[in-house]
């Protein structure tokens, strides 16, 4: 029988191992909570714990782009005396919760922070925070996020395209930087998490206007249902720092008369293709009786002639017999 840190260490192996398997895929309905800090606050992050789970464990992990998920400490969902501490981090059991705490934090800091439970083999993500450091003057000087050239419907493939614009001679991380999309429906308060581009430092030019200025253009494209509208936000990490575009509105309303027009045109063509079934159908059965009244017409006719010549030759008979 496994004891208990087995069971523990297996549980990080499995958490690793599906979390690079998560990273390197698309994502769905991530729903993130910001936190903005200066450089040298402090900040705790809290994730729910339930203690009546014996066999779940939890673990904190933090992405920080360009490199890969690390892990930050682990514990048991029951109540445990579990408290792993550094000079900089303290991650420890709380009622109720499993606390993240930083002190002093520094640019490095900032990142992607996720609070998951596995139990069974299965994975579950209880928190999601973003954690962004204030600090030096940013290196990223706009993010452009240029609305869809094309009408945007249900079922088209719209493309969203990001552009990021960097002063390289602040520091030396623009080619080590990731991009990640986010969506808001107007019934979230949070954005979710939709797709990461990774490491993107591939896709950037020198812009021709200012040596200094870089300039990286990034694209989403997807297929769109009537549940896709919201808001689209192009998000960029680097540098211990993360910001936001000013976000791509796709309109419910549009995309809901697009559905009325379609729904519309669906049923005038289906009532086009009846009204000529009808059609079809009254032409043969006219058709049909109006044969049958000129058969019978025929029919009358042909024996009236048979009676006038059966009369004829009777008279004919007669006369004959009178001049005899």
């Amino acid at each position: 029988m496994l004891s208990c840190d087995s069971c523990f260490s297996l549980g990080l192996l499995f958490l690793l191992f599906y979390f690079v398997v998560f990273m390197l895929s698309c994502t769905n309905n991530l729903i993130f909570e910001t936190k903005t800090v200066a450089v040298g606050d402090e900040v705790t992050l809290t994730c729910p714990r339930l203690t009546s789970e014996s066999d779940a464990f939890l673990y904190w992990v933090r992405l920080v782009s360009g490199n890969w998920p690390e892990f930050l400490g682990g514990t048991f969902s029951f109540d445990y005396n579990f408290v792993k501490k550094t000079p900089h981090i303290t991650i420890k059991q709380e009622p109720g919760t499993f606390t993240l705490h930083i002190s002093n934090t520094k640019q490095s800091d900032a990142g992607l922070y996720y609070c998951i439970k596995v139990k069974m083999l299965n994975m579950t993500f209880m928190k999601r925070d973003v954690l962004i450091i204030k600090g030096t003057e940013p290196s990223i000087t706009a993010i452009i996020q240029d609305p869809p050239s094309d009408p945007v419907g249900p079922g088209n493939l719209v493309t969203l395209q990001c552009s990021v614009l960097f002063n390289t001679e602040k520091n030396t991380c623009v080619s080590n930087h990731s991009v990640y999309w986010f969506r808001a429906g107007s019934d979230e308060s949070h954005p979710s998490l939709i797709y990461t581009h990774g490491n993107s430092g591939d896709e950037c030019e020198r812009s021709p206007e200012a040596e200094s200025a870089q300039k990286c253009t990034y694209s989403f494209s997807k297929n769109l249902s009537s549940s896709d509208a919201g808001t689209y936000y192009c998000a960029v990490a680097t540098c211990g720092e993360i910001l936001f575009g000013n976000g791509t509105r796709l309109d419910s309303e549009g995309l809901n008369v697009w559905n009325l027009q379609k729904t519309a045109l669906f049923l005038l063509s289906a009532s086009l293709i009846a009204s000529v079934v009808v059609i079809f159908i009254l032409t043969y059965i006219i058709k049909k009786k109006t044969c049958s009244c000129a058969k019978g017409k025929l029919l009358s006719i042909k024996q009236y002639m048979i009676k006038v010549n059966h009369n004829l030759i009777q008279i004919n008979f007669l006369f004959f017999q009178k001049m005899l």
